[in-house]
């Protein structure tokens, strides 16, 4: 098994941080082999960024994602960039407020910056309320390597509000079924 899975977005949506989490969910907690590469603009906040997460059962040999099988994108900019880095049997994952149009056969557009914003009153927690839509609808990792790795990746003060937000996210990929 070999996955290549990019999160992209914008600066500040915190989608380098669901990658590492992501990366460490699979490599520590699953025993699997895991490169993870990240890139951004030069802006703090707004500008392009992206995060790639090869996850295999054998060595990797090349660490840039080449044909990547899941796109998580919370933004149009992201989805206009990278929809062509899509295998054509891949899956992509939408914010349905921000993204307006994508032309993918398998697109799970979901409520996620609403839903985020409802529960936790702002959008600071979307990042983590995606890493749980992506392990219910892909099964790359399991909910619970996802729970420990969360634990070593957040500040102590946030662990609680980062487990109800990927609980939000698998809730909210269970209700798109």
């Amino acid at each position: 098994m070999r996955k290549e899975i990019r999160l992209a977005g914008t600066g500040g949506q915190g989608l380098l941080k669901a990658g590492e989490i992501l990366a460490e969910a699979a490599g520590v907690y699953e025993n699997k082999k895991v490169i993870q590469t990240q890139s951004y603009g030069p802006e703090a906040r707004g500008g392009a960024s992206k995060t790639d997460i090869i996850i295999s059962d054998e060595e990797i040999l090349y660490p840039k994602a080449r044909q990547v099988d899941v796109i998580c994108c919370l933004s149009q900019k992201s989805v206009d960039a990278f929809l062509k880095d899509l295998k054509d049997t891949g899956i992509v994952i939408v914010d349905s407020f921000y993204v307006k149009r994508c032309n993918a056969k398998n697109v799970f557009p979901l409520p996620l910056s609403t839903e985020t914003r409802q529960k936790f009153g702002r959008e600071l927690f979307m990042n983590i309320v995606l890493l749980g839509a992506l392990a219910e609808i892909t099964k790359i990792v399991t909910v619970d390597s996802l729970r420990n790795a969360l634990a070593n990746r957040v500040p102590p003060a946030t662990i609680e509000t980062n487990l109800k937000a990927l609980d939000l996210g698998v809730f909210i990929a269970q209700i798109k079924d």
